[in-house]
């Protein structure tokens, strides 16, 4: 393996138990590739299990684009409960008065949740307040309130209540707090809540059933697990160039292209054989900025 860590460029796509940390996990590959860099698309609580996108040498240039698809969770709160942290990581304190409300009461109030929401991150989270995250704060007792941010929630759907469980389906765009949703939710029906398990079923294309546990990557088999960077922008519009405007892209320049891309649309552009070699912008004057360029290699050893 020595001979091609410069070469390695790819994504894993992990299934992370709970228990350890998103950086835990992604060390637990980085003993496989020591010398290669890695990194991850969007942090999970130790708590949390699911959906963890980790890239590989120069395709971590492409963990923004990852970032910004949508994800889905399946998210289990404890109403009559309220912590510190949202969750039950957190000192959590029962209240034995808080109401007991209704399916129905559950189901009625949760499309006031859907669509673009204000919502406040937790008192513990990584959110920067006054240069410092906002959990550092909090461990210093003296906890800051994070600034409410609008979010962009597509859809809530509640699969399963048995008081005091409440369990729902959420599907939203990037940067929202599960944890904000329960306690939002159960504030606004008149009791409070913490989240006592959460899975990430999905990040965009990156779902659950093709990921694999942390611990079964070794050695031996790493690459089994690595896809081509290509994976990682499935999403976003794919073109083909001439070897003349590749070229160009490769070297930095902005060739012209007399394609249908729009001013401002963002594409991946691939080689005859379909590796990833750019992501572009394409310009008013109809010439393809590079975003990111990535070597023209296999993902494969």
């Amino acid at each position: 393996m020595e001979g091609h860590t410069r070469t390695i460029c790819g994504v894993f796509c992990l299934n992370k138990p709970a228990g350890i940390t998103s950086r835990d996990a992604v060390n637990l590959v980085q003993r496989s590739l020591r010398r290669v860099r890695l990194g991850h698309a969007g942090t999970l609580d130790p708590l949390a299990t699911g959906v963890l996108v980790v890239c590989a040498g120069l395709a971590t240039r492409l963990i923004p684009f990852i970032q910004e698809l949508p994800k889905l969770y399946r998210a289990t709160f404890l109403l009559g409960r309220s912590s510190p942290t949202d969750d039950v990581d957190g000192e959590v304190t029962v209240f034995e008065d808080a109401p007991v409300v209704t399916r129905e009461q559950v189901e009625s109030t949760l499309p006031e949740f859907v669509g673009t929401v204000l919502q406040s991150p937790p008192i513990y989270s990584a959110v920067k307040i006054e240069g410092r995250r906002a959990y550092e704060w909090a461990r210093k007792g003296a906890p800051r309130e994070p600034k409410p941010r609008p979010v962009e929630i597509h859809s809530l759907k509640l699969l399963r209540y048995e008081y005091p469980e409440l369990e729902l389906e959420i599907h939203c765009g990037s940067g929202v707090y599960v944890r904000s949703i329960g306690r939002d939710l159960a504030q606004r029906l008149g009791t409070a809540a913490v989240m006592s398990r959460l899975t990430r079923l999905a990040i965009g294309h990156f779902v659950i059933d093709q990921a694999v546990d942390p611990h079964e990557i070794g050695p031996h088999n790493w690459s089994e697990y690595l896809m081509p960077p290509a994976v990682a922008v499935k999403h976003l519009r794919q073109i083909q160039l001439s070897e003349d405007h590749i070229a160009q892209l490769v070297h930095g320049q902005w060739p012209a292209y007399d394609g249908d891309l729009a001013a401002g649309q963002v594409a991946a552009v691939v080689d005859q054989l379909g590796n990833l070699v750019s992501v572009v912008e394409c310009q008013r004057n109809k010439r393809l900025r590079p975003l990111v360029n990535l070597p023209r290699f296999s993902a494969d050893p």
